[in-house]
């Protein structure tokens, strides 16, 4: 059954958990696809190119944007992220929803397009537990996480702007949440087709 895909926007802070938690998800909902973003930095440790992230050139990237590929783009601390209009183009034909993992500055940008979506903020419990987070990680100087902590206090204020506000105190919880979030929107009356079912929904008794 041909139905319109719905588009989910995870954001949080850098550190606050979006990236674990969309891995946890994608692969136990049914139909949901983890919208794989376009970007600039290094790849991590453990990151695969295509899995993970697109990781391309500034070169590349700067293309992308003269042709106009992303539904939005962002710098993020020195980095470009990007996230494709082929990507939403391809669930609408695979029929399958997407969830976006993207900074706060993405969301805004997406919203201010008007694209349609479910907004889910992600906060950490407390920005103490956000620097550790982010010192365990090993993948940033402590310069750099300072500069992250400062952004964070900042796009904590955002929260009003969504739909749905967690706080990550636990992964598996967290997790459980945003999977719980999907599946209620999904049923939502509003997106009810009746030609679903083999039932006269038409013509009450």
């Amino acid at each position: 059954m041909k139905k319109k895909s719905l588009t989910f926007v995870l954001s949080a802070p850098s550190g606050a958990g979006k990236t674990s938690i969309s891995n946890k998800i994608t692969g136990l909902v049914r139909n949901l696809k983890h919208s794989i973003s376009h970007t600039t930095r290094p790849p991590r440790p453990n990151e695969i190119n295509g899995q993970d992230y697109f990781f391309i050139s500034r070169e590349e990237f700067q293309g992308k944007i003269d042709k106009g590929d992303f539904l939005e783009w962002a710098d993020v601390f020195g980095n470009l992220y990007g996230t494709s209009v082929e990507n939403v183009q391809w669930a609408e034909k695979e029929n399958c929803d997407l969830l976006f993992v993207i900074d706060v500055q993405g969301a805004e940008t997406l919203r201010k397009l008007k694209h349609p979506g479910i907004y889910i903020f992600l906060l950490p419990p407390s920005l103490h537990e956000l620097k550790n987070r982010l010192n365990n990680r090993k993948v940033n100087t402590p310069e750099e996480i300072e500069k992250r902590l400062a952004r964070a206090r900042k796009e904590i204020f955002h929260y009003k702007a969504y739909d749905y506000v967690l706080v990550n105190e636990d992964l598996e919880e967290a997790a459980d949440q945003v999977r719980s979030i999907i599946i209620a929107e999904r049923c939502r009356g509003s997106r009810f087709d009746p030609s679903q079912v083999d039932l006269d929904l038409e013509t009450p008794d």
